[in-house]
């Protein structure tokens, strides 16, 4: 009978070592937690969250080229629909559908940029003396011309405009940070450049 008792209180007491040892490790994991918690949000190793990840991915020079490239490009548009019912030549219209074409949708890719960085779009003709856009008098005089007259405008002005954005691109490519844009300059130079040659060797058949 003795040893009996004797068994269940050693049993008792094992089972109570085993709670406490449990008890203590979990005590244990949950500091462990807490403190990489803790140093994450004072200069630790862990990952930044996505929000933080993103205002820093963007800098004051990306911010301008998006708000400077997205009423270029909407004037580029304008100038591009007035070719597609003014101009003469075949090859002026093509060339002025390409533009739509590429810089609409770059258009919503710099808006969206914006929206989520929290900058606003400038509107209107904005920088139009720093980045080859035209002036309301020559948007006004270019809607004026028809044919032959109006094709020549078009393509002296356009590649006055071409050459503003590959500048703002390669400031862009210098200064930016968010490789995204920057990624969009490269491709606004070559393809600009690209133009620029050959609306310059239409003016030189003129």
């Amino acid at each position: 009978m003795y040893a009996t008792r004797s068994l269940i209180r050693r049993a008792a007491a094992a089972a109570t070592a085993v709670t406490a040892a449990l008890v203590l490790a979990a005590c244990g994991q949950a500091s462990d937690t807490a403190g990489s918690g803790h140093g994450a949000g004072h200069g630790g190793s862990a990952t930044p969250s996505a929000s933080a990840g993103s205002a820093a991915a963007h800098n004051a020079a990306d911010t301008a080229f998006a708000q400077g490239m997205v009423p270029h490009h909407r004037q580029a548009l304008e100038m591009a629909s007035l070719a597609a019912t003014r101009a003469e030549s075949a090859e002026v219209k093509t060339l002025a559908d390409g533009i739509r074409k590429a810089q609409d949708p770059e258009i919503t890719t710099l808006s969206g940029w914006l929206a989520t960085w929290g900058e606003q779009a400038q509107g209107g003709h904005a920088g139009h003396s720093m980045s080859g856009m035209m002036t309301g008098e020559e948007m006004e005089q270019l809607g004026q011309k028809s044919g032959r007259a109006f094709d020549t405008a078009f393509l002296q002005l356009m590649v006055k405009h071409h050459e503003g954005a590959v500048a703002m691109a390669r400031t862009e490519q210098t200064d930016g940070a968010y490789q995204p844009a920057k990624d969009m300059a490269a491709s606004v130079i070559a393809s600009q450049s690209a133009e620029i040659t050959r609306m310059n060797g239409l003016l030189g058949t003129r």
